[in-house]
């Protein structure tokens, strides 16, 4: 079950502070897209994430989106933001993320994961040996394959939070 546990669980991505990297001796940040960085299939960032960018980059964290969107919905947010990125991802598969480390040029103890998902951004943070950060997603999506994944993404966070009292 530890697998699916993150290391840190947030209400966004701008509870995220460098000191809490520092902390970790993290210098570089794996980032998901959608629902983590802005809603489903939407190409401006949430407001409060252009703030956050420019923390992270203010303490010297390399940043790189890692997606299992395709490019032509990846590309221009990545771009946007001045971002490298990696479409076609394969989360929760470690492909992506020895890719993403690689471009980082960094070793995974040095890297967290942060995502919106359980199955995908944990699990494969998890598996590549990083540490994770759940966010809560900005909005709920309305697809039954989104709703089927956030019921049982509930009962693990149940037992993460009894876990983490």
């Amino acid at each position: 079950m530890s697998f699916f546990y993150p290391t840190l669980y947030l209400q966004s991505i701008a509870c995220l502070q460098p000191a809490q990297l520092q902390r970790w001796g993290v210098r570089g940040l794996i980032l998901d897209v959608d629902n983590t960085l802005t809603t489903h299939d939407n190409p401006v960032p949430h407001p409060e994430v252009l703030i956050w960018l420019e923390q992270m980059r203010s303490a010297g964290i390399a940043m790189i989106i890692l997606s299992n969107n395709h490019p032509p919905r990846v590309k221009p947010f990545a771009e946007l933001l001045g971002l490298p990125f990696t479409a076609d991802a394969a989360k929760p598969l470690p492909k992506g993320f020895r890719r993403a480390a690689r471009d980082l040029n960094l070793p995974k103890d040095q890297i967290a994961v942060v995502g919106d998902q359980i199955f995908t951004d944990i699990l494969g943070g998890n598996l590549f040996g990083a540490k994770t950060v759940l966010i809560k997603p900005i909005q709920p999506e309305s697809t039954w394959f989104f709703r089927l994944k956030r019921r049982l993404e509930k009962g693990i966070l149940r037992k993460f939070h009894v876990k983490n009292k």
